[in-house]
């Protein structure tokens, strides 16, 4: 669902557990700051027909009747929490029958971008705080998708982005989300190429991290030339990429990566780096499609 004048939406994953709000604040931030309207999903799994047996087990009419009452008062007050923080933010509501990630994974396609909220990803914590959220999302979903962590993250002065560059066309990506990003907050960003040798390789060091700067370098200037309120540092770092990323993000305001990088992180897809960060992180990460 668009806005009457055809803005797409920032669209969140509202839990259950009124204590887990970062993701909802973040989103509902998000939308004040670009002006966009903001819906907010929530979704609860089918019925079984196994309910409708035993005389001790409610029926499958009672069983839905009480997953909607839930689901109804779950966005009442959800929208009373945007509302609070703020009036002018558009706000439209989903509750929807069917698995979470596959619910999202609909309202991506007329998104701006999802936002879920993330344990670390290791735990079941609820239904929009779980792997089996994320993870599809971040994989398949055509817009990008945010996964903020709870608890809330410490960052730290003058703010900061990070992004991860390899010279592939979803890092490049990336690194326009990541200006975009940095550019509304005023804060400053990080573009990382972090080369990851191979084992047992010959290959000259010197060279190949020369290679890496001046693709580096090619990615972000472009988007320098036009966010040059942007304040910019860039570098390559040896090591491996969900390492180095995640601890250099560990204060970030968020870390941004793409979903399906092939360059410098040659063969660590969605699985390794974008999985990675995802679990390990402890910032809001945000994955962007090509």
């Amino acid at each position: 669902m668009t806005g009457a004048d055809g803005r797409r939406p920032i669209v969140v994953g509202v839990d259950a557990d009124t204590a887990k709000r970062l993701a909802l604040a973040w989103a509902a931030d998000e939308a004040d700051r670009r002006g966009l309207p903001l819906r907010l999903v929530h979704a609860q799994g089918t019925p079984t027909g196994g309910y409708r047996s035993g005389e001790a087990r409610p029926s499958w009419e009672e069983w839905n009747r009480a997953l909607h009452g839930v689901g109804d008062q779950v966005l009442k007050e959800a929208v009373a929490f945007v509302e609070s923080r703020w009036p002018a933010v558009e706000v439209s509501t989903l509750l929807a029958e069917g698995e979470p990630a596959w619910v999202l994974h609909e309202e991506a396609r007329r998104a701006a971008l999802v936002v879920v909220g993330s344990w670390h990803l290791t735990r079941r914590h609820g239904m929009f705080t779980s792997a089996s959220v994320a993870l599809p999302l971040t994989a398949h979903a055509p817009c990008p998708v945010v996964a903020v962590p709870e608890p809330e993250p410490i960052t730290q002065q003058p703010a900061y982005f990070v992004v991860g560059v390899d010279g592939s066309p979803q890092s490049a990506a990336a690194v326009g989300v990541a200006f975009e990003e940095a550019a509304l907050r005023g804060a400053l960003l990080r573009a990382l190429y972090v080369w990851h040798p191979p084992r047992l390789s010959t290959l000259d060091e010197d060279a190949a991290v020369l290679e890496c700067s001046r693709v580096l370098s090619e990615t972000v200037a472009g988007r320098s030339a036009t966010h040059p309120d942007v304040e910019l540092h860039h570098e390559v770092v040896r090591g491996h990429p969900v390492k180095a990323l995640t601890e250099a993000s560990e204060r970030a305001l968020g870390l941004v990566v793409g979903t399906r990088g092939h360059g410098g992180f040659t063969g660590m897809l969605l699985g390794s780096v974008s999985q990675g960060v995802l679990h390990h992180a402890r910032c809001p990460v945000i994955t962007v499609p090509a």
